[in-house]
């Protein structure tokens, strides 16, 4: 009887590249919301500070990266990569604008004196 000798690679460098490239955007964000850059938090886009938006982009794109690296998302098919990442991508962005949209309404509810700050 024949013994079938699987070769079984090492993931041992793939996986201090995820962990050296996910802690490099995390360390990015830390520095960021302890410093506050005064061109980043005085320059406004969309209704939001441009240090917000940053921050957003910056956990969507560990988000990502973390569905790709560890949900093994590299070696499925290219429909089941796209249904997954886009579908998640829309239903971020879709959170995104409701949340700004209600928010921004609730803070100039506020701000217009219709209802006080009770708070």
């Amino acid at each position: 009887m024949a013994h079938d000798t699987a070769h079984h690679e090492s993931n041992t460098k793939r996986i201090w590249n995820v962990f050296i490239i996910l802690s490099v955007i995390t360390i990015v964000e830390v520095i960021l919301g302890i410093i506050k850059p005064a061109f980043l938090v005085d320059i406004k886009l969309v209704s939001m500070k441009l240090l917000n938006w940053i921050f957003i982009i910056l956990t969507i794109w560990k988000a990502y990266y973390i569905t790709w690296a560890f949900m093994h998302m590299e070696g499925e098919t290219k429909g089941l990569r796209r249904s997954v990442v886009w579908t998640s991508v829309f239903l971020i962005c879709y959170l995104i604008f409701i949340l700004l949209t209600e928010g921004d309404y609730i803070y100039e509810v506020y701000k217009s004196g219709y209802v006080s700050w009770d708070f």
